[in-house]
């Protein structure tokens, strides 16, 4: 019994795993916040210019930088803009004439929606999915099964998404071919969620499947599994609570890590029906140069992948207390 750990020694290194990693997190925090305070003062003509548009006047960008520190040294001006950010003021758009911040809170509802909506469903469907392929390795089922799966995650957002609009809204119509408008609540709107969802789910299904067939495959080979059936147990309940359990483990991480592609694949998802989320208004804001509007969505988006990467971090060291003690 000596060479276990204690439960106190156990509760210490998870303690000790948490604060470890929540640096990491805020350091890479801090690395984002350099580059964006980087790109933002890299802007052609400088921030003055970009915001107030190349017709502007050298009197009125002379003003405009006195009025916001511009004309203050580089450290000074990375405090006084971090102070802003920690408030939660991420600028102003000009273009729009309002807010970043609210503006933001506006659509990122609406991406939330989008995204969780598909992961959810690639989950429920991935995971059966990658078990039973792994229960019918190298049988027809299988190769059927991993053919459409590279298919889908080898095929790009847009094209995948312009397939489902020719065949379910143009050639056979059963679903609209752009999605909700922001006027009316989504919920309201269930046909026009289908597509858009559908083509995110299809990319992130791909994805889930292939983790859990390899995941359950490795773990078959694993002595725990002829353990248990020399026991008598049944391959269902082999499967369902000893090979399952273990194989989802890496699946928790990669929910965290796939954060950024499905975020990127909502861009394009939302920028292609006309979905009014967030990825639709950094498309909007790239076409007219709306800066301030493209800078607070990096933002938010490197904070979401960071925060996303360390929830998986600690939920997995949570679901595997071997992660504890490593």
């Amino acid at each position: 019994m000596d060479g276990l750990p204690h439960v106190g020694d156990g509760r210490s290194r998870m303690a000790r795993f948490l604060i470890r990693r929540t640096a990491q997190a805020a350091i890479v925090l801090f690395g984002v916040s350099l580059v964006v305070f980087g790109l933002l003062h890299a802007l052609p003509g400088g921030p003055a210019r970009a915001v107030l548009g190349p017709r502007a006047n050298p009197v009125t960008i002379r003003a405009f930088d006195r009025q916001y520190g511009l004309l203050q040294p580089l450290p000074v001006q990375y405090l006084a803009w971090m102070g802003h950010l920690l408030t939660g003021n991420l600028g102003f758009s000009y273009k729009l004439n309002q807010s970043v911040d609210s503006l933001l809170a506006e659509n990122i509802p609406r991406t939330l929606l989008l995204v969780g909506t598909a992961t959810i469903l690639a989950l429920i469907i991935g995971v059966p999915v990658g078990l039973w392929q792994a229960v019918k390795r190298n049988h027809v089922e299988d190769y059927v099964l991993t053919g459409a799966a590279f298919i889908f995650y080898s095929m790009p957002s847009f094209f995948l998404g312009m397939i489902l609009i020719v065949v379910f809204a143009i050639a056979v119509p059963l679903f609209p071919s752009t999605g909700p408008t922001a006027s009316t609540s989504l919920l309201l709107q269930v046909p026009n969620l289908v597509l858009p969802v559908t083509t995110l789910t299809l990319i992130t299904l791909a994805l889930f499947s292939r983790y859990v067939r390899s995941s359950v495959v490795e773990n078959l080979v694993q002595d725990y599994v002829r353990t248990a059936a020399s026991k008598g147990l049944s391959t269902r309940r082999i499967l369902a609570v000893h090979v399952l359990r273990n194989a989802l483990l890496p699946v928790i991480t990669l929910v965290g890590l796939s954060l950024p592609g499905i975020l990127s694949g909502a861009l394009v998802t939302e920028s292609l029906f006309n979905y009014p989320g967030m990825g639709l208004l950094f498309w909007n804001a790239a076409q007219t140069d709306d800066f301030p509007v493209m800078l607070g969505t990096v933002i938010v988006v490197a904070v979401a992948v960071v925060l996303g990467s360390l929830l998986a971090d600690l939920l997995y060291a949570m679901a595997d207390p071997r992660i504890r003690y490593t």
